[in-house]
């Protein structure tokens, strides 16, 4: 067996054995960056690739990376809670919700990413890379509600949602002009599944009560594609842009009562520019901008309210309510120091306002995605041989939102969340 097929069934075991691991996200359900040298830039490397994971983001840069293989692994920790103020005024066709906050469970998660890519010749590459592209994930449990209300924050029972999205990329990479310029393509084939709990409550308003709730994990399966390119404009001074196509999943049919089209949870697109700029041979610094087109998934995007279902629009309907997401847009900086041949030292952070509204709370319980600062760190060691070390570490202080009970005014939601994460990389030149 030649060493390439020996690499290629090495990363293609790895990449199966990720897929059948959830991963978490911090940007809405977006990862903030993919791969370890990333996240020490805050995700800020549009412009500035460094190892063959950085083809998740803008498949042009695998021009650069050279041979090698990278497995990487996240321990990340999101603490979730929700607050609710106010005891509401019941009565026909209210929802009022037990005072007081409640805490999800089910706060650490282990994230794996491999990439691998290699060079056909001076000018094309080939890689593969597996990675997640983000989930949602609470459990809200022991919530005791007032004598002759059943359990339960939607007093379902056990409430929360399950949901994870992965995605495999193979990329083509061909650099121009003595490498000054890079194009890249990435067909992506994508699967994410989705289970939901304690729901029962909203049965009222859905149009398939049978399907909106506590019917286990479902899969659905779709394709897209990711086109970028990086050029450099002067010396030292390099542009990066990335655009990944909506990518259009097949339906959820266990929850059709619950997404709008009968199932449908289609993965939105987003658009990466940035540009990277090397002060000098030992820093190099980036400056990103990401924008995530949520609201162009029903599911995610129209809003939830009491005047939307006094319309008559029901859950799983062809336009029903969903999380009433807004699009998103981050700013991220990195900045990188080559202390020595063998030491990288990294550092960055990154802002987007969170995309749910204040006045969609009550179903965002569920899904309380309101992150929107991330402080990162990280470094590089390079071993004796061709192998090297990374680690990468993120902070993302609590972020609130708070806003009425749509259908219980008399009540103020309160969202929150925390995260922390610590992430660690081998990689293999070849």
């Amino acid at each position: 067996m030649t060493r390439l097929k020996r690499h290629l069934l090495t990363t293609t075991s790895l990449l199966f054995l990720a897929a059948a691991i959830p991963a978490q996200a911090t940007d809405g359900y977006f990862e903030n960056a993919y791969g370890t040298r990333s996240k020490g830039l805050a995700g800020a490397d549009v412009a500035f690739s460094q190892d063959s994971i950085a083809a998740a983001l803008n498949p042009a840069g695998l021009a650069y990376v050279g041979d090698r293989l990278d497995v990487e692994g996240e321990f990340f920790s999101p603490l979730r809670q929700y607050s609710v103020n106010g005891e509401g005024n019941p009565g026909p066709g209210s929802f009022p919700l037990t005072p007081g906050t409640t805490q999800s469970h089910k706060n650490y998660y282990v994230i794996p990413t491999v990439g691998w890519s290699h060079k056909l010749d001076d000018k094309q590459t080939l890689g593969v890379v597996l990675y997640g592209n983000g989930g949602m994930n609470t459990d809200y449990v022991n919530v005791t509600n007032p004598v002759g209300y059943p359990p339960g924050t939607f007093y379902g029972g056990r409430a929360g949602v399950d949901m994870a999205q992965g995605f495999l990329a193979a990329t083509y990479a061909r650099s121009f002009d003595n490498g000054r310029y890079a194009l890249g393509v990435s067909p992506i084939l994508a699967v994410e599944y989705f289970e939901a709990q304690g729901l029962a409550a909203f049965s009222g308003f859905s149009s398939n009560p049978s399907q909106l709730t506590n019917n286990g994990r479902e899969y659905s399966f779709g394709v897209g594609y990711k086109v970028g390119g990086q050029a450099e404009i002067i010396d030292g001074v390099r542009l990066g842009v990335a655009y990944k196509s909506r990518t259009y999943m097949s339906q959820l049919s266990n929850y059709a009562g619950l997404f709008t089209g009968q199932g449908s949870f289609d993965i939105p697109s987003s658009l990466d520019t940035g540009l990277s700029w090397a002060v000098n041979n030992s820093v190099t610094t980036a400056f990103d901008v990401q924008q995530i087109f949520y609201s162009e998934v029903n599911s995610v995007g129209n809003p939830f309210s009491q005047a939307v279902l006094q319309s008559g629009a029901q859950l799983g309907a062809g336009n029903g309510p969903g999380f009433g997401w807004k699009d998103m847009t981050v700013y991220k900086f990195g900045a990188q120091w080559k202390q020595s041949d063998q030491l990288t030292l990294r550092g960055g952070f990154s802002y987007g306002h969170q995309p749910i509204p204040n006045s969609q709370v009550l179903l965002n319980i569920l899904a309380p995605a309101v992150q929107e600062w991330h402080l990162d760190g990280g470094l590089s060691y390079k071993l004796p041989n061709q192998d090297e070390l990374s680690f990468a570490f993120m902070y993302s202080p609590q972020s609130s939102v708070s806003g009425p009970n749509p259908l219980n005014p008399g009540q103020n939601i309160a969202l929150s969340m925390t995260q922390y994460s610590l992430q660690v990389g081998w990689s293999r030149r070849f």
